[in-house]
């Protein structure tokens, strides 16, 4: 059985991207399917000078190393990006910066399928473009990566599913990525 990690990038309690992420995942099929939360994960925000300050009294901040320990115990990845003024989400990237700091290794040669949405037409595809190609940078091996457009009209609350033939296509397509 592979375990899959899942996550938006993003704080919102109600995110979109995490309902694309969990619905993806939901598409591989004899998975343990664990989604995060960025929430549970808070940290001050990244600067040398408090990092000098923490790593002096103790130690690498508990939030980012159990983030990094969570993406390391997992078989795939699903990450969904959130767009906030054509970039990554605060949250995300203040994440991102605190685990940089334990090594540039994130995402431990994980395949990984990167995913966006956003309530427009352009389905938040600026961040999504970003991470796919920063990903390998931090040992993220990109195996798909899908943009949902309007996902208000492409979304069904209460099936929690992705009503747009073409775009369950894609996802299901990213799947099967997965494990090649």
């Amino acid at each position: 059985m592979k375990k899959i990690i899942a996550f938006a990038a993003s704080s919102s309690t109600q995110s979109i991207n995490k309902k694309l992420a969990t619905y993806t995942a939901s598409l591989v099929s004899n998975a343990e399917i664990e989604v995060l939360d960025l929430n549970h994960y808070k940290l001050p925000l990244y600067s040398e000078d408090i990092e000098r300050e923490l790593l002096a009294n103790s130690g690498p901040p508990k939030s980012a190393t159990d983030f990094r320990a969570k993406l390391a115990s997992a078989d795939a990845i699903i990450v969904s990006f959130a767009e906030h003024n054509g970039s990554y989400t605060a949250a995300f990237k203040n994440l991102f910066d605190w685990c940089t700091r334990q090594g540039r290794d994130v995402y431990a040669d994980k395949p990984m399928i990167l995913l966006s949405a956003s309530k427009g037409p352009r389905g938040a595809k600026t961040v999504l473009e970003q991470a796919v190609n920063a990903t390998p940078r931090f040992s993220g091996n990109v195996k798909f990566s899908v943009s949902v457009p309007s996902f208000t009209e492409n979304y069904d609350a209460s099936t929690q599913q992705i009503t747009n033939p073409e775009i369950t296509d894609q996802l299901k397509q990213a799947v099967l990525a997965l494990s090649k």
